[in-house]
């Protein structure tokens, strides 16, 4: 698992042992359960805080609704970032630029031809010298996971990876299953 995601659970974990904590204490406190009188206030005095406190504690409330939103954003949108690779063997000579999108056409065009597969996306992401394949493939309810996996393993990969001319090429592989009704056929 990623550092982001790892970060990510972290965080919703924090946040939902705070939330039950917190729910605990207010149903024990209303139960009678702690020793608490209900009826009394949670600060003394009934004036007002000065007017600063008022609008920094509006601010942090703004700060952290625009965090939670770019947040929620961020769980909307799970793409990985793409990369578009650079090959200079002679730079007098010019350069040569290859988008990630281009590398992985081929490939999901043939993965999209394997046998109970609807739909196939992948991108090919993180720096040259270290990339991974990300895989995301569409399948029917009945279709076979570990076939696909092994003809992904023997003959998508290994295809891609000479045609990148690289030595290893790690892929993370998500199967979704088809809501269309009806079976292709092959």
């Amino acid at each position: 698992m990623n550092r982001p995601a790892r970060l990510n659970r972290g965080l919703l974990a924090i946040i939902g042992v705070a939330l039950v904590t917190g729910g605990g204490l207010a149903m024990a406190t209303s139960l009678g359960m702690l020793p608490v009188d209900p009826a009394t206030t949670l600060v003394p005095g009934t004036g007002l805080p000065p007017t600063w406190v008022l609008y920094a504690v509006a601010g942090v409330a703004v700060l952290l609704a625009l965090l939670c939103l770019r947040w929620l954003t961020a769980q909307l949108v799970r793409t990985p970032r793409t990369h578009t690779w650079r090959f200079e063997d002679d730079p007098e000579h010019g350069h040569t630029e290859l988008a990630a999108r281009v590398a992985t056409t081929p490939f999901t065009a043939d993965v999209t031809a394997y046998p109970g597969i609807h739909t196939a996306h992948a991108d090919l992401t993180g720096p040259q010298h270290s990339p991974t394949l990300a895989v995301v493939v569409t399948t029917e309810h009945d279709a076979d996971l570990s076939d696909i996996r092994h003809r992904l393993d023997t003959d998508g990969l290994p295809r891609l990876r000479r045609a990148l001319d690289l030595t290893s090429l790690p892929m993370t592989l998500e199967f979704r299953f088809t809501t269309k009704p009806g079976a292709r056929t092959v």
